[in-house]
């Protein structure tokens, strides 16, 4: 961690305004709500480019919330000055996906195991071969046993961090597709969050909530989107030490 660096162009927080633990919906106005409807004693650390970030308490122990944006390379600038210039050691996603399963369904909660991607966002690392971003076990195994005693229908494994939202309308198919392989769902950032972790020695887990279905074609409205999905949030929170 390097004070000198902050504040960042992007994260206008001072040196310790920002907890060790913190959550990051990719929708500013979802940290919003989770610092109105969850924290106490909120203390709004940013506003640069109006990515919404608060700092406070849940059930006495602090934690902070903020937006990153859609995409490996908007969650990759926040997730990385958060870990190398404040400090923090818990990086937890929550944010939606869309199905690809047919037995994952609209509300139902997917924690990412692993994350696929068709981003170059980890290529970059300069790697000799391919990486598999993966979750921080630990997190993993407390957010499964919340879930569990809270009586969620959730799925654990593997998510699609995908750089389009709009795929083509026709694609050519001259393989398998994520579904065959057993991947659940799509999403856009966990494979950069995740590989930013791994590289600083940090702890990350996305903790997905299923708004739509490439399957059934069932969707939620953009409104619940940001204010109903409750209960992917309580098990974030439950993770702040």
């Amino acid at each position: 961690m390097s004070a000198s660096n902050i504040p960042t162009p992007h994260i206008g927080a001072g040196q310790g305004e920002i907890a060790g633990t913190i959550l990051l919906p990719g929708d500013p106005l979802r940290a919003k709500y989770i610092a109105e409807h969850f924290l106490e004693g909120v203390k709004q650390f940013n506003g640069t480019r109006n990515m919404l970030g608060y700092t406070g308490t849940y059930e006495g122990r602090p934690v902070s919330v903020m937006g990153t944006g859609m995409g490996c390379p908007s969650i990759g600038i926040y997730s990385y000055e958060l870990i190398h210039f404040y400090g923090c050691k818990n990086l937890i996603r929550v944010g939606t996906a869309g199905a690809l399963m047919p037995d994952v369904h609209v509300r139902d909660m997917v924690f990412a195991m692993g994350a696929c991607t068709t981003s170059n966002f980890v290529r970059l690392f300069g790697l000799p071969g391919d990486y598999s971003p993966v979750c921080s076990y630990r997190l993993l195994e407390r957010a499964v046993s919340v879930a569990r005693e809270m009586g969620l229908t959730y799925h654990v494994g593997n998510v699609l961090s995908s750089d389009m939202f709009y795929a083509p309308a026709k694609q050519a198919q001259g393989g398998m597709t994520w579904a065959d392989m057993g991947v659940l769902a799509v999403e856009m950032e966990a494979a950069a969050l995740y590989a930013n972790a791994a590289a600083a020695g940090a702890n990350a887990l996305a903790v997905l909530t299923i708004s739509d279905s490439m399957v059934t074609g069932e969707a939620t409205s953009a409104r619940e989107r940001e204010t109903s999905f409750t209960q992917m949030m309580e098990v974030a929170l439950s993770l702040v030490p």
